[in-house]
C-alpha cells in the first residue's frame, strides 16, 4: 500500500466546515466517514461507553478521522451540551427512527432554534414520513421495496443481497453527506438551514435509474438473470478458473467483444452471436468451457494490456497488492489496518490522510473546550456523569 506524498494532497474541499454525529452504525457513520475523508471537522457524539454493535478501534474504517465525544443523551445536561455545539456547527446527522431526536430533545426545533443555519441530516430507512416510517428494517428490506432486490441474481434462483452496499452505503450514506453537503452550501448563501430527509428507499430508488429508463423503454426483461447487466448475457458475468478462482468478463461493446474473442481464440460461433438473445445460456456454458482451461494467473498474462474487459476476481485481501491499486494508492496503512483511501480525488490525490477511529471519549475535554466550554464546567459535567472521558 502506498499514499501520495503530503505535498501532492490539494486542501481538502470541505476544510472549515464543521459537522456533528450523533453516532450509530453502518450508514451514518459511513456519511461521517465520507464528510471527514473530504475534509469536514467530524465530531463524532458518542454514547458513554461506545456503540457495543461498533467494530472496535481501531480495527473500524467508518469511525476514522473524526474526534470523539461521549455524551449522555439522557441526562438533561447532557442535551444541554449538545445544543451548545450546535451553535458553532454547520450541520448535525443522526440516524434514529422518526420522532426519537424529538423526544431526546434534539430534533431539528430544539437545535436550529440555537443555530438556524444549522443544516439538520435525518437517516433512515423508510425516510420520516408514510405508513412505514416508523417501522424497524434493514438494507434488505428497503431495497426489497425499490425493485431493486427483485432485480439483482441468476436465472431460475432467488434474488441475490449484494451484501448492504445498494441500500446502507450507496442508497443511504452517501445519498445523506451529499445532501449534508448540497444544505450547507445553500445554508452559506440563506443564512438558514434545512431539514435533510435522507432516506434508503429513496436512495436505492435513485440509483435504479438507468433501469426504470430501460423498463420505461420495453427494454428490461423482469425475469432477473435474463438481461445484458444481471448475468444473462453470456459476455457480462464470472467464470470459474481451472485453480478454482474466479474472472470477470464485461465486453458490452462489439469492438471490446471482438478483443476477447481475439485473446480466447474463439471460434466464429461465438463470435457472430453477441447479441443473439436466445442462444446466451449456451454461449455462456462455451465461453466458460474455455476459460476454465486455464488458471487465473493465466488468464492475467493472457489479457495483459487488452482493451477485452477483464478483471481477475480479487479477495479482500489481494485487492490492496494488485498493481493497479498499489500505484494508485488506493489503500492506506492506517494505523497497521487497511483502509481504503478517500474517494474521489482532487488534483489528482486523496483529500485527506485518514487516522484511526479514536476511542469512545477520547477527545471530550478537547472538544469541549475549543467549544467554549471552561474547564470548571467540563469537570462539572464529568462529575455529573453528563459526559465522560475514554
Amino acid at each position: 500500500m502506498s499514499t501520495p506524498d503530503s505535498a501532492t494532497i490539494p486542501t481538502a474541499p470541505l476544510a472549515g466546515v464543521r459537522i456533528l454525529e450523533l453516532a450509530g452504525i453502518g450508514p451514518g457513520p459511513f456519511a461521517g466517514m465520507m464528510l471527514a475523508d473530504m475534509g469536514a471537522e467530524v465530531i463524532r457524539i458518542d454514547r458513554p461507553g461506545g456503540n457495543p454493535f461498533a467494530i472496535a478501534p481501531p480495527h473500524d474504517v467508518l469511525y476514522r478521522s473524526r474526534r470523539s465525544i461521549a455524551i449522555d443523551l439522557k441526562d438533561p445536561k447532557g442535551i444541554e451540551t449538545v445544543l451548545r455545539l450546535c451553535e458553532g456547527a454547520d450541520a448535525l446527522f443522526e440516524g434514529y427512527r422518526p420522532g426519537v431526536a424529538e423526544r431526546l430533545g434534539v430534533g431539528p426545533e430544539d437545535c436550529q432554534a440555537r443555530n438556524p443555519a444549522l443544516v439538520y441530516g435525518r437517516m433512515t430507512g423508510w425516510g420520516q414520513d408514510g405508513p412505514l416510517a416508523p417501522r424497524a428494517g434493514h438494507d434488505i428490506n428497503y431495497i426489497a421495496l425499490t425493485g431493486a432486490l427483485h432485480a439483482i441474481g441468476r436465472r431460475g434462483e432467488a434474488p441475490m443481497p449484494p451484501l448492504n452496499l445498494v441500500g446502507d452505503f450507496g442508497g443511504g450514506g452517501m445519498l445523506l453527506a451529499y445532501g449534508l453537503v448540497c444544505g450547507i452550501v445553500q445554508a452559506r448563501v440563506s443564512g438558514r438551514g434545512q431539514v435533510v430527509d435522507a432516506a434508503m428507499v429513496d436512495g436505492a430508488s435513485a440509483l435504479m435509474a438507468m433501469f426504470h429508463g430501460l423498463n420505461n423503454a420495453g427494454l428490461h426483461n423482469p425475469e432477473r438473470g435474463t438481461n445484458m447487466l444481471d448475468t444473462g448475457a453470456h459476455f457480462y458475468d464470472v467464470f470459474r478458473t481451472k485453480d478454482d478462482r474466479w474472472v470477470s468478463l464485461g465486453p458490452v461493446e462489439p469492438q471490446f467483444y471482438a478483443l476477447m474473442c481475439d485473446v480466447l481464440e474463439l471460434d466464429d460461433d461465438l463470435r457472430g452471436s453477441q447479441f443473439d438473445q436466445a442462444r446466451w445460456p449456451e454461449l455462456k456454458q462455451k465461453l466458460a468451457a474455455v476459460v476454465v482451461e486455464r488458471t487465473r494467473d493465466e488468464l492475467d498474462a493472457l489479457f495483459e494490456g487488452s482493451d477485452a474487459c477483464y478483471a481477475p476476481v480479487l479477495e479482500l485481501s489481494e485487492a490492496p497488492q494488485h498493481p493497479h491499486n498499489v500505484a494508485r494508492g488506493a489503500f492506506v496503512d492506517v494505523a497497521g489496518q487497511t483502509h481504503p483511501a478517500p474517494a474521489p480525488r482532487f488534483d489528482g490525490a486523496p483529500p485527506t490522510r485518514p487516522h484511526a477511529a479514536a476511542i469512545p471519549g477520547t477527545d471530550t475535554r478537547a472538544t469541549l473546550l475549543d467549544a467554549g466550554f471552561d474547564a470548571a464546567e467540563i469537570d462539572e459535567l464529568i462529575a455529573a456523569g453528563a459526559v465522560a472521558e475514554a
